[in-house]
């Protein structure tokens, strides 16, 4: 198994585990890698330490783990993302409908997402009704596996 240090092309860092360097190259090829903050598929392998036996075992040292404020911020962006999921809707393409009935009293109001082209979300900031886009990994809407 091969663990390497993937980055995408918007600079997020992660981390994929990998049966070989042949696997990893014909599933990047095929598209099947993805970051897990943005869905960007354009993945790109980053340095990284190998480790090495180097045989006999060394008393274990402690190491201070640093958070650098990009993993700390996407961090609490993806916390907040799994917030928005669980605490709203998903009504898919019938955003811009049940958006519209919610803010003309058809309906009780409640929390949801969903998606809209961008006219149609300009038309519903038009009316008056506060719409975001908010663009959610796909890793966070399906299971892993």
């Amino acid at each position: 198994m091969k663990v390497l240090n993937l980055q995408c092309a918007s600079a997020h860092a992660f981390e994929g585990w990998f049966g070989s360097e042949d696997d990893f190259q014909k599933q990047v090829a095929a598209g099947q890698v993805e970051c897990p903050l943005c869905g960007d598929n354009a993945i790109h392998k980053m340095p990284s330490a190998p480790r090495i036996n180097l045989g006999a075992q060394r008393p274990e040292t402690k190491h201070e783990v640093v958070n650098t404020p990009d993993v700390a911020m996407q961090a609490a962006w993806m916390r907040a993302v799994r917030e928005v999921i669980a605490k709203t809707e998903d009504v898919g393409e019938r955003f811009p409908e049940e958006a519209r009935r919610m803010h003309y009293g058809e309906v009780e109001e409640r929390g949801i997402r969903g998606e809209a082209p961008r006219e149609e979300a300009e038309a519903l900031l038009e009316e008056g009704i506060g719409v975001m886009p908010l663009p959610i990994p796909r890793a966070l809407k399906e299971p892993l596996q």
